[in-house]
């Protein structure tokens, strides 16, 4: 039985992200043998402490971070992102809680080319203190693994080898540093 307590509180306020010490990133399986890692340049996201925390915060779609045009192309296609009717990624907390080890577990509505389900990811909150302006921050570091089909990507194909080109599986990792807002 853990003797961690949960729902510690996050220090009251609202914090934004500095998107130069984070990342949003995914990675998948590709061609059987291999990882494919990439990320999103351009993206907000918002912790509100206090009583009860929330996150929410929002991936510009056109940011992926792919140097390939073709592929990009694709991936902004509807078979994938369907970038031009859905150009945001969006996420909202239902649920944030907060051990005393810093474990955290949060769980919420993501929502991903016009599909929206419920996801938990699980890991690590901090606070971090004040950096070397004196600004107050927290981290916030958590993943999961969806399933693209859950969210409208049914795209694959057949390896002349055998199996599939992609995975389903898509693991997600969401690493921020927040700076406390004045109130």
């Amino acid at each position: 039985m853990s003797t961690d307590t949960l729902n510690q509180a996050v220090p009251t306020g609202t914090w934004t992200v500095d998107p130069v010490h984070s990342s949003i990133s995914f990675a998948v399986t590709h061609n059987n043998v291999a990882t494919f890692r990439s990320g999103f340049a351009s993206y907000e996201a918002t912790l509100t402490g206090g009583g009860e925390a929330k996150l929410e915060g929002s991936v510009e779609v056109q940011s992926i971070e792919i140097d390939e045009p073709q592929l990009k192309g694709h991936l902004m296609s509807p078979e994938f992102f369907d970038a031009e009717r859905f150009p945001k990624l969006t996420f909202s907390s239902s649920r944030f809680d907060v051990a005393d080890d810093g474990t955290v577990r949060v769980a919420g509505e993501l929502a991903i080319h016009g599909t929206r389900r419920e996801v938990e990811a699980t890991g690590r909150f901090g606070e971090l203190g004040a950096d070397l302006g004196g600004n107050p921050r927290v981290a916030l570091s958590v993943s999961t693994a969806v399933d693209r089909r859950d969210f409208g990507m049914e795209f694959n194909a057949d390896l002349p080898s055998g199996g599939q080109v992609l995975e389903w599986e898509v693991a997600i990792s969401v690493d921020l540093e927040l700076v406390a807002q004045e109130a």
